[in-house]
């Protein structure tokens, strides 16, 4: 019963290219801030856009510091996540307190959710997932006030699997940063704390193939179960966490799928057979991996430590610290030590 409670978790939560673009009008015109978070006076912002590899546009917010001048090349960060987010909220955060700190930033919609583009909508996948991360590069390594020799990314909860992903492949990538990391395709095909066996594993294909059936018949996509609109009380503290950032007031964002929408049942397919960390040991440029100390997801980072290789990685763990503190907390999240790991390994 548990291995199926677990997995039943598992499909409802897991919340937990080309250089075609465009820059549409600048926010600041825009008296309509649609973040999560105060909008700061010390830098503009454009929304943009531009196409990944399978033709998908993905749509963000571009962070520009107020005191680069016309002919400055600054150091660039691209960003996305949590798993379910938006970047109204948590990515969009740690875009703008980076911009304000000399970089330029770039907070993104991954493929499918949000304002990007993609259907069906709220689908996962760890190979397009992963690539939203290369299209970012592309599209900051062609803006005139990118240095495109100086482009890190900074990867969020599920995402932040996705973006050690990323920079095992894309070697454009010189600096990584992943906070509060979970990597979904450990956690769909396993489960949290690793209990689904083989045999659990395979009921939950079953299930999942189950419903392929029924949407192909239906010709419409079955969601998940998310987040209770109400807690009972009675719900891991996880949950409990989850809904507190992204049901209440402090998080919840119109367009999250975690907030206000379900995932794609069927996606967690796509997530099951994929382990995204497979060469995560050759990755070459910097990484430093930030996790909060009592995070139910802890184990996700101090495990994807352990397999990286050369000496220019780093974990910090942040001491009496859960997993979405490090979302939206500014006491929490290590914004110091984020400005000078990108400065040191961005030159």
């Amino acid at each position: 019963m548990i291995k199926k409670f677990l997995a039943g978790i598992i499909i409802g939560l897991l919340i937990i290219g080309g250089t075609s673009m465009t820059i549409a009008k600048d926010l600041n015109e825009n008296k309509e801030w649609d973040k999560i978070f105060p909008k700061s006076d010390k830098i503009d912002i454009q929304k943009v856009s531009f196409k990944n590899r399978y033709g998908i546009k993905l749509t963000g917010d571009l962070y520009i510091p107020k005191t680069s001048t016309k002919d400055e090349k600054l150091p660039a960060i691209a960003i996305s996540g949590p798993f379910g987010a938006v970047k109204e909220q948590a990515s969009g955060l740690y875009a703008q307190n980076l911009a304000e700190r000399g970089f330029i930033t770039l907070a993104f919609d991954p493929s499918y959710t949000g304002e990007s583009s993609g259907n069906p909508r709220n689908v996962a996948s760890p190979d397009i997932n992963t690539e939203d991360f290369s299209a970012a590069v592309d599209f900051l390594s062609v803006q005139n006030n990118v240095d495109s020799d100086k482009i890190g990314i900074l990867g969020i909860c599920g995402f932040g699997g996705f973006a050690l992903n990323a920079a095992a492949i894309d070697t454009r990538i010189k600096a990584t940063v992943t906070s509060t990391m979970y990597d979904m395709t450990r956690v769909t095909a396993r489960g949290y704390n690793d209990i689904m066996d083989s045999q659990a594993r395979y009921e939950f294909k079953e299930t999942l193939n189950r419903q392929r059936t029924e949407d192909f018949k239906n010709g419409d996509y079955a969601p998940a179960s998310g987040l209770p609109d109400r807690l009972n009380g009675d719900e891991p503290q996880f949950v409990k966490d989850y809904y507190g950032f992204y049901k209440t007031k402090r998080g919840f964002h119109k367009r999250s799928i975690n907030s206000n929408g379900n995932w794609n049942m069927t996606s967690s397919l796509s997530l099951i057979n994929m382990p995204i960390l497979a060469y995560s040991d050759e990755i070459r440029s910097a990484v430093l991996i930030i996790h909060g100390e009592k995070a139910h997801s802890r184990y996700f980072s101090e495990d994807a430590f352990k397999k990286l290789k050369g000496s220019n990685k780093e974990l910090l763990i942040i001491k009496d610290t859960n997993h979405v503190d490090l979302y939206d907390n500014l006491e929490k999240i290590p914004f110091d030590k984020i400005e000078t790991f990108y400065k040191e390994n961005l030159k």
